[in-house]
């Protein structure tokens, strides 16, 4: 997924979600109701947060296969980069990791999951530009 694909599916995610909760806000509804709805949505959209960290997870984990993969002829300075590479890759998929762990525990809070998912997709941005090479 692009950059710009990434941004406009974030800002159409959080759009509709501004809009839902302003039309439940306003609907002609009891308390319990609301809070039923608005609770029934949060749960929808940690299920969205946790399937976008699976699809994450998986592609950094091909990723590594191939970076392994165009590795076995690299020596010297290539060799050290690609290394350097794998082990940032490797980071990134564990926080990813972590991540999907603290939603099923019910930890996970809004700051860390941006964090993890910004640095899962800078990584796999930056494998996709070394397998280019």
């Amino acid at each position: 997924m692009s950059k710009t694909t990434r941004k406009l599916a974030a800002s159409a995610l959080i759009a509709g979600v501004v809009g839902y909760v302003a039309g439940i806000l306003t609907a002609p509804k009891s308390g319990k109701d609301t809070r039923q709805d608005i609770k029934e949505n949060v749960n929808k959209g940690w299920v969205e947060v946790e399937k976008q960290l699976k699809t994450v997870h998986t592609e950094l984990a091909k990723k590594v296969d191939e970076l392994k993969v165009s590795g076995n002829n690299l020596t010297g300075k290539a060799k050290d980069e690609l290394n350097d590479l794998l082990a940032k890759t490797k980071d990134s998929k564990e926080k990813v990791r972590e991540m999907l762990s603290a939603i099923h525990e019910g930890d996970a809070e809004d700051e860390d999951l941006q964090n993890a998912l910004s640095d899962a997709n800078a990584a796999l941005d930056h494998i996709r530009t070394y397998l280019k090479k």
